[in-house]
């Protein structure tokens, strides 16, 4: 999800000491397939009717053009989100909060030993600006990266039209609460939010709220499951409501999380309804750790060392709950704080 500005960080950690990139370009239509081709410093970026094609200075790769345009569409709505958004094992972003990093292999153990892993470093509004404009000139008629394999069109092809409603998609961002007087409203149909097909028996009571005298305007509730029952996009944490820095980020998961994230805080998972598997990598190699099985009713934390990737085979619900303090990625890295809260 994409910080606010009071949690952000104010100064950019830069470990690596990298000048900041300024050079960007996007290439006419190519003749043959109607896509544009963007640059990004050392970065290059084309897609044809199948493929993603990445090249660097010393190297080249190439995504499934649907698993680049999923993963692209988080990086984008997520503002670059918390730490690491592995695209695959070989490219992605971290971010330092008003600075990003664009890397090819420098999560992947066999680039590092190797020493071919290239990174850059970018203002994150800039780098911004061209990964908007490539979801938007890459993404076809009736197809959206947000949407589940069974609930949108294909990707493939040549340039046919465009889906600028669905890849500009605001992100809820409540201020306090969902249903509160001027903050997001809840869902309903006739504010185009119909319940989808695998949340068909999901109840869509509204909770009674008998409030004391004087008070009326200072208790609210709504009903989670039923928000979350009409949620049209999938693996997408919504702010839904917030404490100070504690942001509670419900959402609906279908198919597979469309990127392996590399976090940079413990994050703590609550398993509302169904299942999901999470496989979990190290974070800096991608070596495999563990497969964790989460069922309804389970809660369990993701630690800041790890990097983690979701797989549900029947649509879920899932709260997401992020510490969004900027103090807590400085503290892990100097050893003031642990990569897990909880220690057996």
């Amino acid at each position: 999800m994409a910080m606010s500005e009071d949690v952000a960080p104010t100064r950019p950690a830069n470990p690596r000491g990298l000048p900041l990139q300024s050079g960007f370009a996007v290439e006419p239509a190519d003749n043959r397939t109607g896509y544009r081709t963007f640059r990004a410093g050392s970065f290059g970026f084309r897609r044809d009717g199948y493929f993603a094609h990445i090249t660097w200075p010393n190297g080249r790769h190439q995504l499934a053009v649907d698993v680049f345009l999923r993963a692209l569409m988080r990086d984008v709505a997520w503002g670059f989100f918390y730490g690491t958004v592995n695209f695959d094992t070989v490219f992605g972003t971290t971010n330092y909060y008003g600075e990003v990093e664009m890397f090819a292999g420098a999560t992947n153990e066999s680039f590092i030993k190797a020493g071919t892993a290239f990174i850059e470093r970018f203002k994150s509004d800039e780098l911004m600006r061209i990964f908007k404009e490539m979801i938007g000139d890459w993404t076809n008629q009736g197809y959206d990266p947000f949407a589940a394999p069974m609930e949108t069109g294909a990707p493939w092809g040549s340039k046919n039209g465009d889906n600028d409603s669905a890849v500009g998609r605001k992100r809820v961002t409540a201020k306090r609460m969902v249903g509160l007087p001027g903050d997001t409203p809840v869902r309903t149909d006739a504010s185009g939010y119909p319940v989808n097909r695998m949340f068909a028996d999901v109840t869509q009571d509204t909770p009674e709220v008998h409030a004391e005298p004087g008070f009326e305007h200072e208790v609210s509730a709504f009903n989670l499951f039923a928000y979350l029952s009409r949620s049209d996009v999938t693996w997408n944490p919504s702010v839904c409501s917030v404490v100070k820095e504690s942001l509670f980020c419900p959402t609906s998961e279908e198919f597979i999380l469309p990127v392996e994230h590399g976090n940079d805080r413990p994050e703590w998972f609550v398993q509302l309804s169904d299942e999901i598997i999470w496989t979990t990598k190290d974070r800096d190699t991608g070596a495999f750790r563990a497969q964790v099985v989460c069922k309804a009713g389970d809660v369990c934390v993701m630690p800041a060392d790890v990097r983690h990737q979701g797989f549900s085979d029947k649509r879920s619900m899932l709260l997401v709950w992020e510490n969004g303090s900027p103090k807590i990625p400085a503290l892990i890295r100097e050893g003031k704080a642990p990569n897990v809260p909880v220690t057996f």
